[in-house]
């Protein structure tokens, strides 16, 4: 359980509640709920409910071996400690070369003063002036939810991702199981590339599509699209919704053309979101999108599971995992309905980045 901060285990375990008691169903809720967090293994559940029961605390037990510190040991702690406070992403193997320890007593110190080695998030760089859009869009959101507590839920939210034959492969995330060295390895950077444009969108816990788009989208392209595709991915959505839907867009240049946003102010009577839309989408925002932060990541890891050969394998992995996707529409509702929890984070945050705090 060291790997895990003591937040994390404190919502672990109430999460094991939440599901009373069903491991598989608390790791899947941790799953939705905190989809940047690494996953943890249903029995983590269950061993950080029995640990809290034994011992009143998350904190392993050990035995006290009365360890005595050497005079230069004392000496370094407080250069170490000065260090990571000037230098947080300092690693131990660098704080050991530089004040001549080794790397255990590094670690060793760090963990007695109560630090812990926290990941740090990759997320949209923003510019002047996105804050306060991010926070005007936030706001709004909130008012429509407040208005019409479904609004979330006949919201179309939609996007463009790109795959391609290297797909997303992380070496540290990444190994074999065996009981003699296979000698694994991992083929990228192929000579014969290719790339998949695939369109989808989320409303009603529903997924919509995918579809692949032409590789160059431009507005003409965009438009076919909409006029003759779009109607007819929507056929299974029920005529309430289709009704009452909103449209959501981020601001690609495709998505602003003129004859795009005509289109959508005569089809959608106003009721869409994006770049010169009624609603203006803040740009740079894809943690306000849950395309970009749920549904392409879930996407590619399904696909990516192992190499991809031909287009064609690609293509039919992408349809194949969207189709497993599909088969929980109540998580795909949960995350719709997470937006407004994300729009609240935003506007505590003041329109900065707020993942972080999730």
């Amino acid at each position: 359980m060291a790997m895990y901060t003591n937040i994390e285990r404190t919502d672990m375990v109430l999460i094991y509640g939440e599901a009373r008691g069903n491991a598989e169903e608390a790791r899947r809720i941790y799953m939705e709920r905190f989809p940047q967090r690494l996953a943890p293994a249903a029995g983590t559940f269950i061993k950080n409910v029995q640990h809290l029961r034994d011992h009143g605390t998350f904190k392993p037990q050990t035995q006290d071996r009365g360890r005595v510190r050497t005079r230069r040991i004392l000496d370094v702690e407080p250069q170490i400690l000065h260090t990571v406070e000037a230098e947080p992403g300092i690693s131990t193997r660098r704080l050991a070369v530089r004040h001549g320890i080794s790397q255990f007593i590094a670690w060793r110190t760090l963990k007695e003063q109560g630090l812990h080695p926290y990941h740090v998030q990759k997320v949209q760089g923003l510019q002047p002036g996105d804050p306060a859009r991010r926070q005007v869009f936030c706001r709004w959101l909130l008012h429509k939810a407040e208005e019409q507590p479904n609004f979330v839920n006949n919201l179309l939210t939609t996007d463009e991702a790109g795959f391609t034959r290297d797909g997303v492969f992380n070496m540290h995330n990444t190994h074999v199981w065996a009981d003699e060295n296979p000698h694994a390895i991992w083929e990228h950077r192929f000579q014969r590339k290719f790339h998949v444009n695939v369109w989808a969108g989320l409303v009603g816990g529903r997924l919509i599509g995918p579809h692949v788009l032409p590789p160059r989208l431009n507005g003409v392209r965009y438009l076919h699209f909409l006029e003759n595709v779009l109607v007819d991915l929507l056929d299974d959505i029920p005529l309430d919704v289709r009704q009452n839907v909103w449209f959501l867009q981020d601001g690609a240049p495709p998505h602003n053309a003129r004859e795009v946003r005509d289109w959508l102010d005569h089809n959608y009577n106003q009721r869409w979101i994006g770049r010169g839309g009624p609603v203006l989408w803040p740009a740079r925002s894809p943690d306000l999108n849950p395309c970009d932060f749920y549904l392409w990541g879930h996407l590619k890891q399904l696909v990516y599971a192992t190499p991809v050969d031909s287009v064609e394998e690609l293509v039919d992995r992408i349809e194949n995992a969207t189709q497993t996707i599909r088969q929980n529409p109540a998580v795909l509702s949960r995350v719709q309905e997470s937006l407004i929890r994300r729009a609240r984070a935003c506007l505590d945050n003041k329109g900065l980045h707020f993942e972080q705090f999730l």
